[in-house]
């Protein structure tokens, strides 16, 4: 396997794979992570993996892999997790599971994907090009201050104001159809530039995240993944950036220890619904040697919790 995704020794190491376990890839991407996972487990082991690219579903090396009869492959979202997993009879039976929320490095590769303001290419961003609205379709006709709104939130780009005005400018006599037009604009509109980071980042960022519904997913995702663990199961998740990281802190944690309904007070023992999660370690990053053989995986967070009950 040539292909190594980022933090991968420390993945397959906190799911703590057995032997005989069943086990969850919600990103496939080019595999690696799942083939990791298949590399451990016993003739009697298994995998579910998803990934609602069908780029990646449909790839030389995913049909390679499926001729394992342990694993199992299907174009699936986030939000589809616990129906896929009930369909395979698999609900409270998993005993890890694996969310990487990165990007993959064919999505960024392929021009033709639009994810990437370093090659020009139609401006797309759909992580399922078979549905959905594009970024050329959604920036067309979004309205200005509700762009301001999204840059701003998902992207943390503090002149948000300025390239949601170029935005609206531009498309009044020119429609924005690639993503070099796309980087453009966005260099021409912010004034300051950040250290190794092209000041069309953020947009691009901000953009495909609300066109894929990522957040939204993401919580719909780690909802569900505690539904389908087993008593013990791993729950293991990479995010690239502040907005996933602090999800997925806050949702361990609130489905850690005991929890109450503060409108029942007096607080008794007996109302106290006890949390089906617990902390396993701190928060993990990619160490010294990873991040200089790999500069996409500084920004790489990786938290972990188990089912406790």
């Amino acid at each position: 396997m040539t292909h190594l995704p980022v933090m991968f020794a420390e993945a397959l190491q906190q799911l703590a794979i057995k032997e005989d376990g069943v086990y969850l890839d919600c990103t496939f991407g080019r595999g690696g992570h799942s083939q990791g996972i298949l590399n451990q487990l016993g003739e009697n082991g298994r995998l579910l993996a998803f990934d609602r690219d069908l780029d990646a579903v449909n790839s030389d090396y995913a049909q390679a892999m499926l001729k394992d009869k342990r694993f199992t492959l299907k174009h699936s979202c986030f939000s589809e997790l616990e129906n896929t997993v009930a369909n395979e009879g698999l609900v409270g039976q998993i005993d890890g599971i694996l969310i990487d929320l990165g990007v993959s490095s064919p999505q960024l590769d392929n021009p033709e994907r639009g994810f990437s303001f370093l090659r020009d290419g139609p401006l797309d961003m759909r992580m399922d090009g078979s549905s959905g609205v594009s970024a050329e379709q959604w920036l067309a006709t979004v309205d200005e201050a509700y762009l301001v709104k999204i840059l701003f939130e998902y992207g943390e780009e503090k002149f948000s104001r300025r390239v949601a005005k170029a935005v609206v400018e531009t498309r009044a006599h020119t429609p924005i159809t690639t993503t070099r037009q796309l980087a453009e604009l966005c260099e021409n509109a912010i004034p300051m530039r950040e250290k190794h980071k092209h000041p069309a980042t953020r947009t691009f960022q901000a953009i495909r995240i609300e066109i894929n519904r990522e957040l939204d997913e993401l919580k719909d995702v780690l909802q569900q993944a505690v539904r389908v663990l087993k008593p013990e199961g791993r729950l293991v998740v990479i995010s690239f950036h502040s907005l996933e990281d602090r999800i997925v802190k806050r949702f361990i944690k609130n489905e850690s220890g005991a929890k109450y309904n503060p409108s029942r007070l007096p607080i008794k023992e007996v109302d106290m619904a006890k949390g089906l999660l617990k902390k396993v370690s701190k928060a993990l990053t990619a160490d010294a040697q990873e991040v200089a053989q790999n500069p996409r995986s500084r920004s790489a967070v990786m938290r972990v919790a188990q089912r406790v009950a």
